[in-house]
């Protein structure tokens, strides 16, 4: 993967200089903007923060600019919503169309989330601000997220804290040459936020990062259909989540290609702790997970084929995940975290560890997968779901449905469920189930050419057979299933 190196000018520019006070009282936002643009209009540099509390509201940064945040230095998110900016978000740190960029050092961004959703609330309240304040809480791009970065080139992002945003924390928007690495995201402090989101972007590392959020970990978004999200590598990072670790959607109009994530490893994570979506008519190829933890997770694997735009069946195709190992917990796995994932939306019994999903016509295809080694709880209550065979024509398509791996309720298979799938592959594949389950371990519908080879199946009185299946060309270590 090749990365334009960003070169600034190495001049540091202490913020003491701009008369920007470190009291965490002093509103420093005019402040602060003056500094970037000086320093932009002398060709670039650094502006350092040292040890201090930096109070501000919406600021820019602009080409050849570095936020320089020492250890002990923390830029503090006003709590009053009229010092804060909108463009397609609500933002404490904007770039658009910005080029040798970066926020960098061991200090930290606090967006005070929770206080100034608050606030937010408050001016919906009295007029000032259009929102529908759906499930009593404002839109997402109407509360400010930490970073949003639009049309920006040579980016990076380095050892900096980023916590309590009042939405998504960061949103890398169409850019490209983006570097992220040795960050620590802590963002449980309200409703949807998701650690990172790369929306239709290209060539980017997010490297050696820990992200706890209240929703999804590292989401892959498209809402540009003509844009192709392609070279992205994540790797050694640690990703808990209330929602999903790894994701790809819900937004998916364009191309996701070429994308690897290795070495991460995933923990208390009430979702999926891999979810690819293609749901709204783009494609998501050429992916690969290599060398996966995924500890204390609700699910492993969902590989999603969706309709959410009418007449525009997404594609999902040519992946590869590899070196997984995972368990599964019988209870709620993000229990005590501030904001939990919905126990409405989960079925009566623990879902299958993978769930792959197409749709009539639109198959799942060209997936492989080898040395999974999972353990799931089992423990199946026959009163929440019928047997195999039997119950599959009720299992609903949902193909409009936001898409989740618990959106189908009971499933009749606690390792396996794959349905309207092509060419799948599984080599080196240990499914142990902890307590006798009365669900089939792997339910396949609709499936041609499967084959699992080196399967490993271990459950307590499993009197029922490994497979189920209404499919065909399907062969197990070496023997077709007849």
């Amino acid at each position: 993967m090749a990365f334009i190196c960003m070169q600034v000018s190495a001049k540091d520019y202490p913020v003491s200089l701009f008369n920007i006070y470190s009291d965490g009282v002093t509103l420093n936002t005019r402040s602060i903007q003056y500094a970037i643009d000086y320093i932009s209009a002398q060709g670039g540099g650094r502006l350092v923060f040292s040890v201090g509390r930096y109070l501000t509201g919406s600021i820019s940064l602009k080409s050849g600019v570095t936020l320089d945040l020492q250890e002990g230095a923390v830029l503090v998110g006003s709590l009053n919503p009229f010092d804060y900016e909108k463009k397609s978000w609500v933002a404490l740190i904007f770039a658009y169309d910005q080029q040798h960029i970066g926020i960098t050092g061991k200090g930290i961004v606090d967006g005070q989330g929770q206080l100034i959703a608050r606030g937010v609330i408050d001016v919906i309240g009295k007029g000032f601000m259009k929102d529908p304040l759906s499930n009593g809480r404002p839109e997402a791009t109407n509360r400010p997220v930490l970073i949003n970065f639009h049309h920006c080139e040579d980016i990076s992002i380095s050892d900096i804290t980023l916590k309590n945003s009042s939405s998504w924390v960061e949103v890398y928007d169409h850019c490209k040459n983006l570097r992220i690495d040795h960050i620590h995201v802590d963002s449980k402090d309200y409703w949807n936020n998701d650690g990172m989101d790369l929306v239709d972007c290209e060539d980017v590392t997010v490297s050696n990062s820990f992200i706890d959020s209240d929703d999804d970990g590292i989401c892959l978004k498209s809402f540009d259909a003509t844009h192709t999200s392609s070279n992205i590598l994540v790797r050694d990072c640690i990703i808990r989540s209330s929602a999903n670790g790894i994701k790809f959607g819900t937004a998916s109009h364009g191309v996701f290609t070429d994308i690897r994530f290795l070495h991460n490893t995933i923990y208390d994570t009430y979702r999926s702790a891999i979810a690819l979506e293609a749901v709204d008519g783009g494609v998501i190829k050429n992916i690969t997970v290599d060398s996966l933890e995924a500890l204390h997770t609700g699910n492993v694997i969902f590989l999603r084929i969706g309709e959410r735009v009418p007449g525009k069946i997404g594609r999902l195709e040519h992946v590869r995940l590899s070196h997984i190992k995972a368990t599964i917990p019988a209870s709620k796995p993000d229990a005590g975290y501030p904001y939990e994932g919905p126990v409405e939306d989960g079925p009566r019994n623990v879902s299958p560890a993978i769930v792959i999903s197409g749709l009539p016509g639109g198959d799942v295809s060209d997936i492989s997968m080898d040395h999974l080694e999972i353990s799931h709880p089992g423990g199946g209550d026959s009163l929440y779901a019928q047997v195999p065979l039997d119950a599959l024509s009720g299992i609903p398509e949902n193909p409009d449905h936001y898409p989740e791996f618990s959106m189908f309720k009971e499933l009749p298979a606690w390792g396996a469920f794959i349905r309207h799938a092509r060419n799948i592959h599984l080599t080196d594949f240990r499914l142990q189930c902890q307590k006798a389950d009365f669900r089939v371990p792997i339910v396949l519908d609709d499936v041609h050419g499967a084959s699992f080879q080196a399967l490993e199946v271990a459950a307590p009185r499993q009197s029922r057979p490994v497979f189920s299946y209404r499919s065909d060309s399907v062969n197990v270590n070496n023997r077709p299933l007849q």
